[in-house]
């Protein structure tokens, strides 16, 4: 059994709003590759939930109203009804919601169509380690459920970046990378030891940075101390405003580091929707195909799905490894089984 765990699909009203590729609203033409391609399950879902993965002047993806949300999960669970064979879907949750958004995001994981959360590596250029995280990891923890770590639409240090195709695949990319090292780092896996946690995008380069993670945990160089810490911008909240109970202008708390951050990284799973065979290999490597679920970024993603499942075929593992990364281990971490 194949299963894909990154796919996206949008409602037709999305595109008359938003732009984006017109294979985000092509149902059947998705559904048709994949069976074409042998692949049998795609589980779908939205970084950006009912808002826009481009850049639209006015529209601020973390400020979606509840009903809004809701709407936008009702129409993916009828179309996962429709395909119960072939599709199911995560439920997407700002990090930093507040406690509405959150008690939406529990209510919307009841229905048994969803299998996962889906949520972004930074927000407004803030990264997952901000306490105000919590209350999303604690609910992730409770729930389960697996929780896809997906780009954001404006990712870290790309606001001067006119080219969209730049963004895509390389602001896009280092955002993944900074969001899983940052979640590893603040010690979210120490505290929800439960947590499952996906790097979309084969977790971009995070394969290249337990050690690194290990040295900035105790940086020797100081002396086996540490350097000096600059708190955050005060104010620094997905929306524009600090949170409930801390004064206008106050510092957030600051994150207490992991003791073991490289062993927390590697608890961690990714995605092999990276197109690239020194990725895959570099992931099976130091994660282990254990820690690999097959995924194709598509739709958007125009790359043949064909070629895709050869490249996890040409790893160097044996087969059972194989079968276990193109399906195995999705089946398992999701709970497929006993699910309807």
């Amino acid at each position: 059994m194949i299963i894909d765990i990154h796919g996206h699909l949008s409602p037709p009203e999305a595109a008359e709003r938003f732009p984006m590729p017109p294979s985000l609203t092509d149902v059947d033409g998705m559904l048709a590759a994949r069976a074409q391609a042998g692949i049998d399950l795609t589980i779908i879902g939205s970084p950006v939930g009912a808002g826009a993965m481009a850049r639209v002047p006015g529209v601020d993806n973390y400020k979606q109203p509840r009903d809004r949300l809701r709407g936008f999960h009702a129409w993916m669970s009828g179309l996962i009804t429709k395909f119960p064979d072939q599709l199911r879907g995560y439920v997407y949750a700002n990090p930093f919601g507040d406690d509405d958004h959150l008690e939406g995001v529990r209510e919307t994981l009841a229905d048994p169509a969803f299998v996962g959360l889906i949520t972004t590596s930074s927000v407004h250029g803030e990264l997952l380690g901000s306490p105000r995280a919590d209350s999303f990891f604690a609910l992730a923890a409770e729930a389960g459920v697996p929780v896809m770590v997906h780009a954001p639409a404006e990712p870290i240090g790309t606001e001067r970046v006119e080219n969209i195709a730049f963004v895509e695949q390389i602001g896009r990319f280092g955002d993944v990378t900074m969001g899983m090292a940052m979640i590893a780092f603040a010690g979210w896996l120490d505290k929800y030891p439960g947590l499952r946690l996906i790097g979309a995008t084969g977790g971009g380069a995070m394969a290249l940075l337990p050690e690194r993670l290990q040295m900035a945990a105790r940086p020797r160089h100081w002396g086996g101390g540490a350097p000096p810490s600059a708190p955050p911008k005060a104010g620094r909240t997905g929306g524009g405003q600090p949170p409930a109970g801390r004064p206008a202008g106050a510092p957030e708390p600051t994150v207490q580091a992991s003791p073991d951050p490289g062993a927390a990284l590697r608890r961690m799973y990714v995605d092999t929707s990276p197109f690239s065979s020194a990725h895959l290999s570099l992931n099976t490597e130091v994660l282990g195909p254990e820690r690999m679920l097959f995924g194709t970024d598509s739709p958007p993603l125009s790359v043949p799905l064909e070629d895709l499942i050869r490249m996890i075929e040409k790893l160097p593992v044996d087969k059972a490894a194989q079968q276990r990364i193109l399906g195995g281990n999705a089946e398992a971490l999701f709970d497929l089984r006993s699910r309807p």
